[in-house]
C-alpha cells in the first residue's frame, strides 16, 4: 500500500466527501416533494437494481445481510429522512450524524471486545459535549424531534458498522449493494402506514424535478459513486490515510445547507458542531509513530507497525 495519495486520488477523495456532505441538502430537497420513507425506499430500489448485476455478493450470507440492511436502510436512513422532513437543518444533520463514531466505539467495546485508548476516550468526550450543546440548542436551530431522530439514525448506523465488521474481510461495496435489497419492502410498508396511500400515489404519479434529482443523486452519486471510489481508495492506501477526508463531510454539509436553504445555526449549535468535528478528529486520526533508527534490520523489525483501526464512513 502507498502511504500518500496521488494528486488524482486526493481529488477523488475530496469529491466523494463533497458528494456526501451535499447529500444532506439534497435529502431536504427530496423530502420537500416526496414522503421521506417513500424516498428512502426508492433510493435502495435504484441502488440495488443498477448495481447488483455488476457487483458480486462474494458469498455473504443473507442471515448477515438482512440485519445490516435493516439497521442501515430502515434505521439509519429512515430516521434521517424523517428527521430532515420534520425540520432538522440539513447542515446540522450532517454533523450530528457523525456521533455514530461514539456509538460505534461503545458498541464495539461491548460486543466485539475492542479496547479504548486514552486519546480515543478524550475524543469521544469532546464529541459528546458537542452533541449535548447542539441538543440543548435544538429548540432554536432545529426541532427537538428532528434532533432526537438524527441521533437515533446515528445509533442505527453504528449498529450496521458493528454488524459489518463481524463479516470480516469482505468487499465493502458488495455489502452496500446487496444489503440494499433489504430496506425497500419494510420502508414501503412504513410509508403506507404513516404517510398513506394517497401521498404515495401522488408522489409516484406526479413526480417533481426536485424529487427526481434527489433520488438520482442519492442513488448514483452519494451511494454508488461515493462508496465505489471510497472502497477503492481503502484498497490502495492505509485506512489512516483515507479516513481523515471524512472530516470534510460536516463542514460541507453546513456550507451547502447555508447556500441552498439559508440555514444559519445559532452560535451554540455552531460551537457544538465544532466540538463534534474536533472530537472525531482526536479520536480517529492516527498519529504516525517513528521507529528508532538504531533498530537492527531483522525481518521482524522490517514489518510495518500495525495501525490502530480508524472509523470511516459507512
Amino acid at each position: 500500500m502507498h502511504a500518500r495519495l496521488t494528486p488524482r486520488d486526493t481529488l477523488l477523495a475530496v469529491l466523494v466527501t463533497i458528494a456526501w456532505g451535499a447529500n444532506f441538502a439534497v435529502i431536504r430537497l427530496g423530502v420537500a416533494d416526496m414522503p421521506p420513507l417513500l424516498l428512502a425506499s426508492l433510493r435502495f430500489v435504484v441502488v440495488f437494481a443498477l448495481a447488483a448485476p455488476f457487483v458480486p455478493r462474494r458469498g455473504i450470507p443473507w442471515r448477515r445481510l438482512i440485519p445490516i440492511g435493516l439497521a442501515m436502510g430502515v434505521g439509519q436512513f429512515g430516521f434521517l429522512f424523517v428527521a430532515i422532513a420534520l425540520g432538522m437543518p440539513s447542515g446540522l444533520a450532517a454533523t450530528v450524524l457523525q456521533v455514530q463514531v461514539v456509538f460505534t466505539t461503545l458498541f464495539a467495546v461491548a460486543f466485539l471486545g475492542e479496547r479504548l485508548t486514552g486519546r480515543r476516550i478524550a475524543g469521544l468526550v469532546i464529541a459528546v459535549a458537542g452533541i449535548v450543546l447542539i441538543g440543548l440548542d435544538a429548540g432554536a436551530s432545529a426541532t427537538v424531534v428532528g434532533f432526537a431522530l438524527t441521533v437515533a439514525a446515528a445509533a442505527c448506523w453504528a449498529t450496521s458498522n458493528v454488524l459489518t465488521r463481524r463479516l470480516g474481510a469482505v468487499g465493502g461495496l458488495s455489502v452496500v449493494v446487496w444489503s440494499a435489497a433489504v430496506p425497500p419492502i419494510p420502508l414501503f410498508a412504513l410509508s403506507l402506514m404513516f404517510e398513506g396511500p394517497t401521498e404515495i400515489a401522488t408522489a409516484l404519479t406526479h413526480p417533481t424535478w426536485g424529487a427526481a434529482f434527489s433520488l438520482g443523486y442519492l442513488a448514483l452519486l452519494a451511494t454508488l459513486f461515493g462508496y465505489g471510489v471510497w472502497n477503492t481508495l481503502l484498497g490502495r492506501y492505509p485506512a489512516s490515510t483515507v479516513a481523515p477526508f471524512s472530516l470534510l463531510v460536516p463542514p460541507v454539509g453546513l456550507l451547502t445547507g447555508w447556500l441552498a436553504f439559508d440555514e444559519v445555526p445559532d452560535v451554540p449549535s455552531l460551537l457544538g458542531a465544532g466540538l463534534v468535528i474536533a472530537g472525531i478528529a482526536v479520536a480517529n486520526i492516527v498519529v504516525a509513530r517513528r521507529r528508532p533508527r538504531s533498530v537492527s534490520r531483522t525481518p521482524a523489525a522490517e514489518d510495518p507497525e500495525p495501525e490502530e483501526p480508524v472509523r470511516v464512513l459507512s
